[in-house]
């Protein structure tokens, strides 16, 4: 997870600073034509006006991602119609999917398999951020279903320590993001 955020926050500085690039480069082609600081005024605010367009159009691309995925359909759902939309999503994707009782878990809903993995996974749906608790009882859930892998799948996001908990013990996190790839991808 720690490796995650720090390609965000690369990604972010390298967008800044594409931006910061571009600007400049809008403004020496006003120069180049114009040679004069009116020009490479037009030219920058043109392209800013550009950048603003692009920026938009990424937001409403988003929000039709998000309702082709029906994450607000996954939000109101159950815990149960949650763990059986995950059981359909990973049969989508190839797993053997079982599900778990109800009550006495152990701490994993569903199990996958696949031809080399067994997958331990704990479905949080939840409307604040999942905690350590559940990256907990996924843990535990290891030894008692034969697991060689440990998920927590959620439709929300991770407090810090879930995410430092699952990180030294190699515990899988899906969260809301991810999970949204994960649908559409399905798809």
């Amino acid at each position: 997870m720690a490796k995650k955020k720090q390609k965000k926050r690369k990604k972010k500085t390298f967008t800044r600073f594409l931006f910061q690039l571009s600007l400049i480069f809008a403004g020496c082609i006003g120069w180049y034509y114009t040679e004069n600081l009116k020009g490479v005024f037009i030219s920058m605010g043109s392209f800013l006006l550009f950048w603003i367009l692009v920026k938009i159009w990424w937001k409403i691309r988003g929000y039709f991602r998000l309702r082709k995925a029906g994450i607000k359909q996954i939000d109101e759902m159950t815990g149960e119609e949650f763990e059986a939309f995950l059981g359909r999503l990973f049969k989508k994707r190839g797993f053997k999917v079982t599900y778990t009782k109800t009550s006495g878990d152990y701490g994993a809903d569903l199990i996958l398999q696949d031809r080399e993995n067994t997958i331990a996974v704990q479905a949080k749906r939840y409307s604040g951020a999942v905690g350590v608790k559940a990256v907990q009882e996924v843990i535990g859930a290891l030894k008692m279903y034969n697991a060689t892998e440990a998920w927590v799948v959620t439709n929300s996001y991770f407090t810090k320590q879930a995410q430092k908990l699952a990180e030294s013990n190699d515990v899988y996190l899906i969260d809301r993001d991810d999970l949204i790839e994960i649908i559409l991808d399905s798809k």
